[in-house]
């Protein structure tokens, strides 16, 4: 499986007011889509007799509360910077993705136990094939939705969107061992304890997914850099910018979907205080059009000292 929230390498940048329009549009389509989903494998699964299919109208539903939870975010990390957020609020965006992902771990901890506790207690009657139908229908609607929102999300660079694309895809993925389960259980009866663990293998996917969609967002939360490649661009677009003698000293750190970057510029001493200044925002204004996702840059700037650059 691909890593649900990779390093942003492009996008389109938008105003705040068209990204809430977007984000908004594209979840409520998915809320609509998982309130129906869930209505029609909730009944396929009590009229098909399938633990496994009830179980994953249960991660359809709880794809619902992410969907809200996206509504209602999206609100406050679009929020332009103010006198108590200078850097604006665009981390609470980390805060959403890790609620979804925490959310899906939940729910598949409940279906893994549930399945076990009732792994030994046998079926009135084998699963049947409207149960499969609706595991199938979950397959390909999920699949369409995931590409969209994923495709959107991308687009205007939103971790809590990507995030909850890949809460669709777990879905339809989950849909999958579903369907063989309730298929095999179906045709052969001997084997209906394959739709109990048809349930175990769904909630194994949706854990693999939660933890890959919590993890990016905590390292950012806790300030981790950018990716060394990021780094080496910076450092290498900083030092070619005429006048700059030397770069060090880099730092940076994840501002929502944005990068901000800290760095020391070296200068000859004898230039004057406007050409210094001229210089560093040269720098900056390089750093901004040229490096993938950085968005502010703060520029020390230092002399240069042959001598003791020699020495170091």
């Amino acid at each position: 499986m691909a890593d649900p929230i990779a390093p942003f390498t492009g996008g389109v940048d938008r105003g705040p007011e068209e990204v809430v329009k977007v984000v908004r549009q594209v979840t409520l389509a998915g809320l609509a889509i998982n309130l129906a989903l869930s209505a029609v494998k909730f009944a396929a699964g009590i009229l098909g007799n399938s633990q496994a299919v009830v179980a994953d109208a249960v991660h359809s539903l709880s794809d619902t509360a992410t969907d809200v939870a996206v509504l209602v975010g999206v609100k406050f990390w679009s929020k332009p910077p103010d006198g108590c957020h200078p850097h604006g609020h665009q981390r609470i965006e980390f805060l959403v993705t890790i609620f979804i992902g925490l959310l899906l771990a939940a729910v598949a901890l409940g279906l893994v136990y549930n399945a076990l506790v009732t792994l030994q207690v046998p079926h009135r009657s084998p699963p049947g094939l409207i149960a499969f139908f609706a595991a199938l229908l979950s397959i390909f609607s999920k699949e369409l939705l995931y590409r969209w929102t994923i495709s959107v999300g991308r687009e205007i660079k939103s971790t809590a969107l990507i995030a909850n694309a890949w809460h669709h895809r777990s879905d339809g993925l989950s849909s999958v061992p579903t369907a063989a389960a309730v298929a095999g259980a179906a045709l052969v009866p001997g084997l209906a304890f394959l739709d109990h663990l048809g349930a175990i293998v769904v909630s194994m996917f949706i854990l693999q997914a939660a933890w890959k969609i919590v993890r990016p967002s905590v390292e950012q939360l806790v300030d981790r850099g950018a990716p060394e490649e990021i780094c080496r661009g910076i450092e290498q677009l900083a030092a070619t910018t005429p006048g700059v003698r030397a770069v060090h000293a880099i730092r940076t750190r994840h501002i929502g979907s944005g990068i901000e970057v800290d760095l020391h510029v070296l200068v000859d001493p004898e230039i004057s205080v406007e050409e210094g200044h001229r210089i560093s925002e040269e720098v900056e204004r390089r750093l901004v059009e040229y490096v993938s996702d950085v968005v502010d840059v703060v520029v020390h700037l230092e002399p240069y000292n042959a001598e003791e650059r020699r020495w170091r």
